[in-house]
């Protein structure tokens, strides 16, 4: 069973029943006048932990046994002072790290983090639970740990976790659900029916789910062509919510959800397809961000675009030299079936533009291995049409965590990677040393770039799934993004 989270209101609650607690906190913290929040051999223990833990770059973990019933044992999670301008100021991933790395048992546990600033909880609770993921699939495993959390400022007193903070970790978690699901499990149709699942329970949400060969007859070739001749056929998710009050701006999330990709008949080559179940990370991560926002009463209307299939290989598999008119009118020819994800992404981002509308344009992805070399496993790679748009991201991300870093967007450079001899681009560059990342993203915003909308593209291939697990990234990156948006 998985590990289980809730909020405790007060350190007594925390205690009660816990056999371990963690308590995590920056280096200064610990070295300062510490509250004491803890029975008294405990909190002389925890300041001999902090005495003798060096957090070094990215943080580090301590334990001693208390010799109390409750906690049984006291673990310390020491976190750097201070990061690189890059890095998140509440430094998240050290939170991550030092609650991954404690053992915090089978049973009932407490978590206690000392935050110095207020606005360091949504990034700090999400780590938390990121930490902590739930599926597992070992044979023998015993019942998860019951895990509370508390959040203390520097004087040991409470902190309120508002409802958007405590959704957007459990959306965070299922995101990341998602993502860890064997493709065999959570093909196509499965993995609509719990969107579905999620979406029907939030008010003022409306579904409409366009399956198979009607993908056609709506113009949306692209998804048809990736996921035809998987045993589930392909659909796109649409989901649309509308503010009570009105007013605000019309925001789609569109993500690419490939259930699992073989790279279809341009077959990806020994070892590269394991893993490849994580290839709806972005798919996951709009569905996340949508279900935090519409369910905490966002001012904005909101649609989500699912952009489902399954890219495998048979007999009516899409072949290299197809052409495909797209959502957009624009055909393309097949060079590389391996590039996949943005011929759904092109006719996601068409629609969310053209049929529902959208005045701002978000779609996430697990695009393209290039991403990790241009931006690493903790910084995914953004391009915007506009650079207002861009840095509202940015700020974002740094805020909750979720870190991403901007790459080019020139058209007039990019576009010519698509050169195609008989149809409007082909799918895949001709260069693969030319910004390989910023190139896809354009060919994404190619299906779109006539219409008025303001468009951002997001690639978290690794921060997705770093490490052969997912993170449920970007869930908080959209939502908070969608926040600041006036």
């Amino acid at each position: 069973m998985p590990t289980t989270l809730s909020f405790a209101p007060t350190i007594p609650a925390l205690l009660h029943g816990s056999r371990a607690v963690l308590v995590v906190a920056a280096a200064n913290v610990l070295t300062g006048e510490l509250p004491a929040f803890l029975p008294a051999p405990a909190q002389a223990l925890l300041a001999e932990l902090a005495r003798d833990t060096k957090p070094g770059e990215l943080g580090a973990v301590s334990g001693t046994l208390t010799g109390l019933p409750e906690p049984r044992r006291l673990l310390l999670g020491v976190l750097p002072d201070h990061g690189s301008r890059y890095n998140s100021p509440s430094r998240a991933e050290s939170v991550r790290r030092v609650v991954a790395a404690a053992d915090l048992g089978g049973s009932k546990a407490g978590i206690i983090v000392i935050l110095p600033d207020p606005a360091h909880l949504l990034a700090t609770i999400n780590a938390v639970g990121r930490a902590l993921p739930l599926y597992s699939s070992k044979s023998g495993a015993t019942s998860g740990a019951e895990v509370q959390i508390l959040a203390l400022d520097p004087a040991g007193q409470p902190i309120p976790v508002p409802p958007e903070v405590e959704s957007t970790m459990h959306a965070t978690r299922i995101a990341a659900l998602h993502v860890d699901t064997p493709p065999t499990e959570l093909n196509p149709e499965e993995f609509a029916a719990r969107a579905r699942e999620l979406l029907t329970a939030i008010p003022r949400v409306e579904l409409r789910e366009i399956v198979g060969d009607a993908l056609l007859q709506e113009g949306l070739a692209g998804i048809h062509a990736v996921g035809r001749c998987a045993v589930k056929p392909p659909r796109m998710l649409i989901a649309q919510y509308t503010p009570a009050a009105g007013g605000g701006r019309s925001i789609a999330l569109v993500g690419k959800g490939i259930t699992y990709d073989t790279g279809g008949l341009s077959l990806k080559i020994s070892g590269a397809m394991n893993t490849m179940k994580g290839d709806l990370g972005g798919a996951a991560a709009v569905l996340g961000a949508f279900c935090v926002l519409a369910a905490n009463h966002c001012k904005h209307k909101l649609s989500l675009v699912l952009c489902i299939a399954e890219n495998a290989v048979g007999p009516g598999a899409y072949k290299p030299d197809d052409i495909l008119r797209l959502h957009s009118g624009k055909t393309v020819e097949i060079n590389n079936t391996d590039a996949e994800g943005r011929l759904l992404l092109a006719d996601g981002v068409s629609y969310a533009a053209r049929a529902l509308g959208a005045e701002i344009v978000f779609d996430a992805a697990t695009l393209t291995g290039a991403q990790m070399i241009s931006t690493g496993l903790l910084h995914a790679a953004v391009v915007s049409n506009d650079e207002s748009l861009e840095q509202t991201i940015i700020a974002a991300g740094k805020h909750c965590g979720d870190l991403v870093h901007p790459l080019p967007f020139a058209p007039e450079f990019y576009k010519q990677e698509f050169e195609s001899n008989i149809a409007d681009m082909v799918n895949s560059v001709k260069n693969r040393m030319n910004a390989q990342s910023a190139c896809a993203a354009q060919f994404v915003y190619w299906h779109m770039d006539d219409t008025k909308a303001l468009w951002c593209h997001i690639d978290l291939a690794g921060p997705s799934f770093p490490k052969n697990r997912g993170t449920g990234f970007g869930v908080a990156l959209l939502s908070e993004t969608v926040r600041r948006i006036a």
